[in-house]
């Protein structure tokens, strides 16, 4: 599961222990509801309190852990209010996001996309979650790229974590990922055509899938969310 990339020179302990609590709580490594110690992460990660306690709090602002003073710190568990903020948050900006993306298009972007599509695919026929998850982040953000709206897109990154875990949770067949894939497939023709129209429509139709899993996998995991 992508994070925002961090250049190596810049890259601290902070970082590390981030990036890899974020990856094993959207992977579900670590289920909803898993008690997380600074002192037990710190000799995991051979690191001192602090980076760790800067860890947490950035994946509390992300709303990935419930921080508790002076009790054990949760992973959040899911909530129906918040994954529909996130959705409706997310859905705003790339829905803009796709429309310029559209207006600014050149052919020298098409090698991105096309390997994109091409590894996606081929985590399909792998039934590689994972993965999948990874490059459909890669997706987006090259229409993000496109785009010139870095800042828009870390906005939406903040607000996916909600959905990830439960993406995670609901592409149990390979055909609802072959949908998402088909759905970025005519996302990228119709920016190589120009066609903003079906850009956006085909957007907000990818975004909104989300809506009737919800339910189907709350329906199964009942114990991972609180409202």
């Amino acid at each position: 599961m992508g994070t925002s990339p961090i250049a190596p020179a810049r890259r601290t302990s902070a970082d590390m222990v981030f990036e890899r609590l974020y990856d094993d709580i959207v992977t579900l490594e670590l289920l909803p509801g898993s008690k997380l110690s600074e002192a037990d992460v710190a000799i995991q990660f051979g690191v001192s309190r602090q980076p760790v306690r800067d860890a947490f709090n950035r994946l509390g602002s992300r709303g990935l852990l419930r921080i508790q003073p002076q009790r054990a710190t949760l992973v959040e568990k899911f909530s129906s209010s918040g994954l529909e903020a996130a959705r409706f948050v997310r859905l705003s900006i790339e829905i803009e996001m796709v429309k310029v993306a559209t207006a600014n298009w050149q052919d020298a972007n098409r090698g991105v996309f096309d390997a994109i599509l091409d590894a996606q695919a081929k985590a399909v026929e792998e039934h590689d979650v994972r993965s999948f998850h990874t490059l459909d982040e890669d997706f987006h953000r090259a229409i993000s790229n496109v785009a010139r709206t870095p800042e828009a897109f870390n906005l939406v990154l903040q607000k996916k974590a909600q959905v990830d875990r439960l993406c995670v949770l609901s592409l149990k067949q390979p055909h609802e990922m072959l949908e998402l894939v088909n759905d970025h497939r005519i996302i990228y023709t119709s920016l190589t055509q120009g066609d903003e129209k079906q850009a956006e429509h085909v957007m907000r139709e990818h975004l909104t899938r989300i809506d009737k899993t919800i339910g189907k996998v709350k329906q199964q995991y009942a114990d991972y969310f609180e409202d």
